[in-house]
């Protein structure tokens, strides 16, 4: 099987960041973002997913963390897009739930490598600070969100051309609930981005995604 690797560079006035991943990895993970709950999730999807991801960022976190968050999802994505190739032979879609304590995610994650990016997001939760006393004593910094980590998922997806649905299905924390849901994103796009030996081809009538 040939290697699905990539190395993506992505320059801004705001960030500057460095990706390398390996699809079929071990789980391994050097990441540092200058935001401690993100480096946190983006360890967890490298662990729970296999996949060996190195990532770099250098943000403006003296304005806030917005423009760090969206531009690490953006080169993560862009570096799936690239590791997958033609997506020959692969499985396509993916559908996984992780329990974390209270939080059965129950997020709920599905998706589908289709070539159109796309993020439906569905919850009751309520939009609140994750405790995170790392960040809270860097008094420029905010705590990082369900809004933050939503807009993770939604700029991570346009990226690699990923159609994603998340659903909360219970639970009340939201670190329980963005992690959960890390955590089932991994999974997902472990499963979706496996090399199954029985498709012949792109798994699409199309011939292309």
């Amino acid at each position: 099987m040939k290697t699905r690797k990539s190395a993506i560079k992505r320059k801004t006035k705001e960030t500057d960041i460095q990706v390398k991943l390996n699809l079929d990895g071990k789980g391994r993970s050097k990441v540092n973002t200058g935001v401690g709950f993100l480096d946190h999730m983006i360890d967890t999807m490298a662990r729970h997913g296999l996949f060996d991801i190195e990532l770099k960022v250098k943000g403006d976190l003296h304005i806030d963390n917005h423009h760090t968050n969206e531009d690490a999802a953006i080169a993560l994505g862009q570096a799936f897009k690239a590791a997958l190739g033609d997506k020959k032979g692969i499985r396509r879609f993916g559908d996984f739930r992780a329990p974390l304590d209270e939080a059965l995610a129950q997020s709920r994650v599905s998706i589908d490598i289709s070539g159109r990016g796309s993020f439906h997001f569905h919850t009751n939760a309520k939009t609140r600070w994750v405790e995170n006393p790392a960040l809270r004593a860097k008094k420029s910094e905010k705590d990082y969100t369900l809004a933050d980590a939503k807009h993770f998922w939604e700029s991570f997806a346009a990226n690699m051309g990923l159609t994603l649905h998340v659903d909360f299905i219970s639970g009340e924390y939201p670190h329980h609930l963005i992690e959960a849901t890390f955590k089932s994103l991994a999974k997902a796009l472990d499963w979706a981005t496996s090399v199954d030996p029985r498709v012949g081809g792109v798994p699409s009538t199309k011939g292309k995604l």
